[in-house]
């Protein structure tokens, strides 16, 4: 994939990846054969570049990332869906390659980014799948724009009891000028990071349960996603907007998937219950041994579980 300046960064968007790093019983995972160029694309949304993966044809299907994360979030995700649905990853403003928005980031605004993104795209309405931060930017555009939501997939969202980051935001600022700097060291160095098994587990247990199952060339890729500009202002976004999440809840009237990790280290479990019994006729699944990114904790799971609630 090419940043701005038309570079590539990484062997995944240069394209140059040999499969054989990232193997199961089935075979290398479908993501390794592909040529991630012919599927990049920039969008300008609200006067700004947008970096987006697009492929594949069929009722739309767009994936949001969450807090730290990016587009390579839902590579086990992307060339699967593809082949019955288009399949769409963004790297929302201030993350990824996307640059910082040029009204400071909000969860409102990345909604508001969602729709333009959607608008510029020619789509009317289509299913969301968010993680985390992700998933509280879904939850807001199915009860703020029902009318551009089909279904929505929930994969432990931030929400509720994110709210209670609020009373530690003062800590966090202070500390984050080191902690940024450790992360950015970390992502510029995120292929030998991941080849050691002992950093691997370190920079991925915050959000896996199993880090060590997570495979090098896999978590090479999560790793590249750290340390960018809008991770502080998203996080104090994230306190705020949660604030008023709950309460909201029960006006999303679209069909609606939940799912969480048993041992989510960011987001508790018990937060699964409460959006299961806000939003009316919602379907709830939770995964034992599973963290806060079942998208590729449970890849294969997770896709089974995607497409039946896309096809049902």
């Amino acid at each position: 994939m090419s940043s701005a300046g038309g570079q590539t960064d990484s062997a995944i968007r240069s394209g140059s990846i040999s499969p054989g790093a990232d193997t199961s019983a089935e075979g290398p995972s479908p993501w390794l054969g592909i040529d991630w160029r012919e599927h990049q694309r920039w969008v300008e949304v609200d006067g700004r570049p947008v970096n987006v993966i697009d492929m594949g044809s069929g009722d739309p299907v767009l994936f949001i990332h969450g807090l730290g994360g990016s587009w390579p979030n839902w590579l086990e995700q992307l060339p699967v869906l593809c082949s019955d649905w288009r399949a769409i990853a963004l790297d929302l403003p201030g993350f990824g390659h996307s640059p910082m928005p040029r009204d400071g980031v909000s969860i409102d605004g990345y909604a508001r980014t969602v729709i333009g993104l959607l608008d510029a795209l020619g789509i009317a309405k289509a299913v969301l799948v968010g993680n985390s931060m992700g998933g509280e930017i879904s939850a807001e555009l199915a009860i703020s724009h029902p009318n551009r939501v089909s279904k929505v997939v929930l994969v432990s969202p931030a929400g509720i009891s994110t709210r209670e980051i609020a009373r530690w935001l003062p800590a966090i600022r202070r500390a984050h000028p080191a902690v940024e700097a450790t992360t950015r060291w970390i992502a510029a160095n995120a292929e030998n990071v991941a080849r050691r098994r002992r950093l691997r587990h370190r920079a991925l247990a915050t959000v896996a349960a199993q880090p060590q199952t997570i495979p090098a060339t896999f978590a090479s890729e999560q790793i590249k996603g750290m340390g960018k500009p809008g991770f502080l202002p998203a996080l104090e976004s994230i306190a705020s907007h949660s604030q008023i999440m709950r309460q909201r809840l029960p006006a999303i009237d679209r069909p609606a998937l939940i799912v969480w990790g048993e041992r989510d280290p960011l987001i508790p479990v018990r937060d699964a219950d409460v959006f299961a019994s806000q939003i009316k006729g919602s379907h709830k699944v939770v995964w034992q041994d599973t963290g806060h990114v079942a998208m590729f904790e449970r890849g294969p799971e997770f896709n089974a579980l995607l497409e039946g609630f896309l096809s049902g």
